[in-house]
C-alpha cells in the first residue's frame, strides 16, 4: 500500500485536475497522507507557477478538504518553493524546496521547460559546456536547505532532466560527478529529507527517478533520509511506479531508519 505521497500539484498551478479529484484518486489508490502543492510565484516568469494571490484561495480550498474527508485521508497543503520565488511560505503546512531555474545576468533560464531551449540554454549562457551549466545548478541546489529551510528537498538532480538517454552529456564525468557531491554533501548536513521524485518518468520521459540510482547511493551511504514522490500533474499518476522504486531505493542501499514518514 502507498502511504504517502506530498507532491502533487493541482488546476492551481499547472496541474491538470482539480484538489478534490487528486483527494478522491489518492484515497481510491490506498494512499493515507497525501500532500497537495502550489509552485510558487515568480514574478520572472508566471507560465507555470501559482498566480500572486493563489496562495490564500488554496489554503481555504485545502482546509474545506480537510474537514470534508476527515477520516478518510490525511491532507496537507504545501508549497513547491522556488529558489529564487521572494513570495512567503506562511499558511502552509510545509515546504518542498526546488531549484527550477538558474540566475544569469538579468534573466532566469529556466531548467526544465523543454529539451530545445535546455539546448540552447547551455549553448547561449554556457558556451555549450554541460559540466559549467551542471556546476552552476549545483551550487544553487546546494543553498536550498539555507535559503528556503524546507522540509523536502525537491528533485535534486533536475538538471539531468533532458538527458535521459545520455546523449547530452556525461553523468559520469569527474566534473559533473564533484558537483553533485558537494552539493550533497552540503545539504545532508542540514537533515532534511529527499525526495525520490518520480516525475521525469512521467512527464518527460525518463527512465529513471530524481535522483539516479547512482545519486541515491551516495545518499543511502552517507545517512540521507528520504522519501517517495510522484509529482503528479494529473489524478492518473497518483501512486503509479511506488512500489518498483521503492524497491530500487532499498536495492541502492537505504536502510528502513532512513525512510521518512511526514506528519505536519
Amino acid at each position: 500500500m502507498i502511504g504517502q505521497d506530498f507532491h502533487n500539484h493541482t488546476t492551481f498551478c499547472d496541474g491538470h485536475a482539480d484538489p478534490e479529484t487528486m483527494v478522491k484518486t489518492a484515497i481510491q489508490r490506498g494512499i493515507t497522507r497525501l500532500g497537495l502543492l502550489i509552485h510558487s510565484y515568480t514574478f520572472f516568469d508566471e507560465s507555470y507557477c501559482a498566480s500572486k494571490d493563489a496562495p490564500a484561495k488554496f489554503q481555504v480550498a485545502i482546509a474545506a478538504l480537510k474537514e470534508k474527508y476527515r477520516g478518510q485521508i490525511e491532507l496537507y497543503c504545501g508549497v513547491e518553493q522556488d529558489y529564487y520565488s521572494a513570495e512567503p511560505t506562511d499558511g502552509f503546512d510545509y515546504v518542498i524546496g526546488s531549484v527550477h531555474y538558474l540566475h544569469r545576468g538579468d534573466e532566469y533560464p529556466p531548467i526544465d521547460d523543454s529539451r530545445e531551449h535546455t539546448l540552447a540554454i547551455v549553448r547561449d549562457y554556457y558556451g555549450g559546456d554541460w559540466y559549467s551549466y551542471a556546476e552552476d545548478y549545483f551550487r544553487t541546489a546546494a543553498d536550498v536547505a539555507e535559503k528556503i529551510r524546507p522540509n523536502i528537498i525537491g528533485h535534486f538532480d533536475l538538471v539531468a532532466k533532458y538527458n535521459g538517454e545520455g546523449d547530452l552529456f556525461d553523468e559520469s564525468h569527474p566534473r559533473y560527478v564533484a558537483a553533485w557531491q558537494a552539493a550533497a554533501d552540503r545539504l545532508l548536513t542540514y537533515g532534511i529529507p529527499f525526495e525520490i521524485n518520480l516525475g521525469g518518468m512521467l512527464r518527460a520521459g525518463r527512465h529513471e527517478p530524481y535522483p539516479t540510482p547512482a545519486i541515491q547511493r551516495y545518499l543511502a551511504a552517507h545517512g540521507a533520509r528520504v522519501l517517495l514522490s510522484g509529482d503528479c500533474h494529473t489524478a492518473e499518476a497518483l501512486g503509479v511506479g511506488f512500489e518498483e522504486w521503492e524497491k530500487a531505493a532499498v536495492d541502492a542501499g537505504f536502510r528502513p531508519e532512513q525512510w521518512v514518514e511526514l506528519r505536519f
